[in-house]
């Protein structure tokens, strides 16, 4: 058996979306499984850890996992009420979530050897703040940092993060983490009323080494590293949809490394396409290799 390179731990859900009053629409979510399936289809062998519900809901995460060619034996189906992102409205951000089957993945369970051979482990969002799930992650992520696997995280802000996540949980997992991403509305929740500098004061006391990518939506990014600071424009393209750019942006970011992009400019180059090419369709496209690329050399010759 040949095992994933990148393996991407947390949640897979449903959001149910409604537009205008009255109307719903379903899409496959969940920011680890948007970054797993971003991964894939990027061409970087990957797998998703988590457990779905055995329904409709978790028959479709499980058809587009496949679709993206993602490692089926690192995703668990259980019994379970699917978890459901219930989002009332985008602007303003007014939504709920629904479900357990995500609480019951089983790290026990996971195929044999997986640590031996990945390189890279993935946390993210609501998955470190739903216990028991939160604590068998950061178990699997200080492991993992053990064995000398390059860790990454997106805290990913979301409402239920509460005081004991900032506190303890953020911090653990940003002493542990080789890169983290930090959106500028994660830090307006986690460090409220500080600058960004004044907040990567603060992750420098945590962690003096990771790369930090520091995100800021269409007014793009920057890349804080121990010793430099580079900025990235956001790529402007026609908007379909925000949902998922962020995490098009952290797989990109990760797949420029592990394909080899050694440049860092190149590699923040390679990972503003992918939210772009991400916000041209609805709910969370994971952008394919040959998408970006394809953007990439528009680019160069306009």
């Amino acid at each position: 058996m040949v095992l994933p390179r990148a393996v991407v731990f947390g949640e897979a859900l449903t959001d149910l979306v409604q537009g205008t009053p009255g109307q719903w629409k379903g899409y496959p979510g969940g920011a680890p499984w948007n970054v797993a399936r971003a991964l894939g289809r990027l061409g970087v062998s990957s797998a998703f850890a988590g457990a779905v519900s055995k329904d409709s809901m978790g028959d479709e995460i499980v058809s587009q996992s496949k679709a993206a060619g993602l490692d089926m034996n690192f995703i668990q189906r259980v019994d379970r009420d699917p978890l459901v992102a219930i989002v009332l409205s985008s602007r303003p951000p007014r939504y709920f979530f629904a479900g357990d089957a995500d609480l019951f993945f089983d790290p026990d369970q996971m195929p044999e050897g997986w640590l031996n051979h990945a390189e890279l482990c993935h946390f993210s969002c609501i998955s470190l703040a739903r216990q028991p799930l939160a604590d068998r992650l950061v178990k699997i992520a200080q492991e993992a940092k053990g064995a000398g696997k390059r860790i990454s995280y997106d805290p990913n802000w979301r409402t239920l993060m509460d005081r004991h996540y900032r506190e303890q949980t953020f911090t653990t997992m940003t002493t542990l983490a080789d890169m983290i991403k930090l959106s500028d509305e994660d830090l307006r929740h986690i460090y409220p009323g500080l600058t960004e500098y004044q907040a990567m004061d603060e992750l420098r006391a945590l962690n003096s080494q990771a790369q930090i990518l520091f995100t800021r939506g269409e007014h793009g990014m920057t890349l804080h590293t121990p010793d430099s600071q580079l900025d990235q424009p956001a790529i402007a393209v026609e908007v379909e949809d925000t949902v998922g750019a962020g995490d098009a942006c952290m797989a990109g970011w990760l797949a420029a490394q592990m394909l080899g992009i050694a440049d860092l400019k190149e590699r923040l180059r390679f990972s503003a396409a992918c939210p772009s090419i991400s916000c041209r369709h609805a709910g969370a496209h994971a952008p394919a290799l040959a998408d970006v690329d394809g953007l990439l050399k528009l680019l160069m010759h306009t």
